[in-house]
């Protein structure tokens, strides 16, 4: 779906955003891309070679990786499948102690991608590579219902004008992107009180969206994430109405400095294609393969492999899921606890207090799927057990994502008011319930 044509109006003019659920143009929403606290590397992070090789990796032993030195023992290593905090901990996702840890030193078998490395700069567990490729134990007591206790939402101030935002963490500031002009974005140091910071690219947009996507003004929809070593962007350049779309990517070493190289188009689609490629999102799975899921209307969500630069790795393209045609897009995929979630938006976007829009979410042990819901519906097929909707004060959700924080996980969204001004961010508690199935504080 089209986001808004300008960050600051009140609604969204019709031939911007409005979209129908029978209309096959509304452009994806995007959703959180990447994954927020993604591994991130820091002055404790490396590759931990003293940690290297097939060590004990047993949850708890002498060699375990929960010490306050960051579980740099040489008795490290990759740990087992049942994760634990052991060994070398997590691999790439990095480790539970204050002091940081040696994250990137392998791919264990519950989660965790090669290379990802590091920890986040307050020691709490990294996201594994990004998208929700790993954890420490696979994240299983990240995000934990509590008996009796209900997840709520953040209270949010600052500048919250935003559709389709995208996060993630590097030295304990949250950087965000969302639809508009050059991608506005904004900063956070706690997740609830957010201000305006510089746009992704400055100036204009990259040269090559004026040839490949002339119908595309404002960039939509984009996704952080980290793997390789670096920093990647994702957005998609498109119209509204028009399946004549690409998805653009951008890289650079630091989000605190520095500004975005432009690599391109990474996938396109035309009028001929039965997909629209837009509304990225990137995962990485556990053996550290990036991938990139999108896809609004038409035949659905649609994800291809990546090699470690961020570009294609072949021309293959899975279908992951449908509504026959009808309002699916935002795809989010993190992993937790042996599954993968993938979350999407159905419905109408961006038609403000009008605005039908809900997040939906469905499940598999493998990437590629297939998904199905908690009553057991395909999502190829239209399943989605729904997450979020309207309620309080706003009318719709969509845009949904996942950032994992230590041992809690919090869902990140835009929501339209009831009293038709712009869309707004929202974050969320998320947890899992004994089902296995997430739980949203939202709207």
């Amino acid at each position: 779906m089209l986001r808004t044509i300008a960050v600051g109006v009140l609604a969204c003019a019709v031939v911007a955003c409005g979209s129908d659920a029978s209309d096959p143009g509304a452009s994806g929403s995007g959703g959180v891309a990447g994954a927020s606290f993604a591994g991130v590397p820091n002055a404790n992070g490396g590759a931990g070679a003293s940690s290297g090789g097939s060590g004990n990796g047993v949850a708890g032993n002498s060699s375990g990786a929960s010490t306050s030195n960051g579980g740099t023992s040489a008795l490290g290593g990759a740990p087992t499948s049942s994760g634990g905090i052991g060994g070398a901990a997590v691999g790439a996702g990095g480790v539970l102690p204050s002091s940081g840890g040696n994250g990137g030193s392998g791919a264990p078998a519950s989660g965790g991608s090669v290379g990802a490395g590091g920890v986040s700069p307050d020691g709490g567990v990294g996201d594994g590579g990004q998208g929700g490729a790993g954890g420490a134990g696979d994240r299983c007591d990240v995000g934990v219902a509590v008996p009796g206790k209900k997840p709520g939402v953040l209270a949010m101030s600052g500048d919250l004008t935003t559709h389709d935002p995208c996060v993630i963490e590097e030295s304990g500031i949250v950087y965000e992107f969302h639809t508009g002009p050059l991608l506005p974005g904004k900063t956070s140091t706690d997740l609830a009180a957010w201000k305006s910071a510089p746009s992704a690219f400055s100036g204009k947009n990259p040269a090559w969206i004026a040839s490949r996507v002339p119908g595309a003004t404002d960039l939509w929809a984009p996704d952080l994430s980290f793997f390789g070593g670096v920093y990647h962007l994702y957005y998609a350049a498109s119209s509204f109405g028009s399946n004549t779309s690409c998805i653009g990517h951008a890289t650079r070493e630091h989000m605190s400095s520095g500004a975005f190289t432009d690599h391109g188009a990474v996938i396109c689609s035309s009028s001929s294609d039965d997909f629209n490629a837009i509304d990225p999102n990137a995962v990485v799975d556990t053996d550290g393969n990036p991938w990139l899921a999108f896809g609004s209307f038409w035949s659905g969500i649609k994800i291809v492999k990546l090699d470690m630069t961020g570009a294609r790795a072949d021309d293959t393209i899975h279908s992951i899921a449908s509504r026959n045609g009808g309002a699916i897009e935002a795809s989010f995929i993190a992993r937790r606890c042996g599954y993968y979630y993938l979350f999407v938006s159905f419905d109408k976007c961006c038609a403000g207090a009008q605005s039908t829009y809900n997040i939906r979410v469905g499940r598999s042990a493998d990437l590629l799927g297939p998904y199905v819901d908690a009553s057991g519906k395909a999502m190829m097929n239209g399943g989605g057990t729904l997450l979020v909707g309207g309620g309080g004060d706003f009318a719709a959700s969509g845009g949904s994502g996942v950032l994992f924080r230590g041992t809690a996980a919090y869902n990140v969204f835009h929501a339209y008011p009831l009293d038709g001004s712009a869309a707004r961010l929202r974050v969320a508690e998320l947890v899992w319930g004994d089902d296995g199935w997430p739980i949203s504080g939202g709207p």
